[in-house]
């Protein structure tokens, strides 16, 4: 299963030294993928997955996040660097649901 949104950069308040920077997943596609992962859910209730912002592809995990009620996407500083952005920037993103019912 696949999705596309656009999603503003935030970062972490608790790790800013460190750069952790994320986009949420919309509500209805995280309710979505809840529903469908569910039986498959990892560690924290993670859920691997496949990203693509502009040309850059990697795997990684999404995590719920009860604060906000979705789940997270943490996007690497790699991935930042090569699609010049920054926190406040507005991401397409491509997900893809890895290990789902036979994915």
């Amino acid at each position: 299963m696949s999705y596309e949104f656009e999603a503003d950069l935030w970062e972490w308040e608790a790790r800013r030294t460190d750069s952790w920077t994320f986009v949420s997943v919309p509500v209805d596609i995280a309710d979505e993928v809840l529903e469908l992962t569910a039986p498959f859910a990892r560690g924290f209730g993670s859920v691997r997955v496949e990203v693509t912002v502009g040309s850059t592809s990697w795997r990684t995990s999404i995590f719920p996040d009860g604060k906000r009620r979705t789940y997270v996407l943490p996007v690497k500083k790699a991935v930042r660097r090569a699609e010049q952005l920054q926190t406040g920037d507005t991401a397409r993103v491509r997900l893809r649901l890895l290990d789902v019912g036979g994915d």
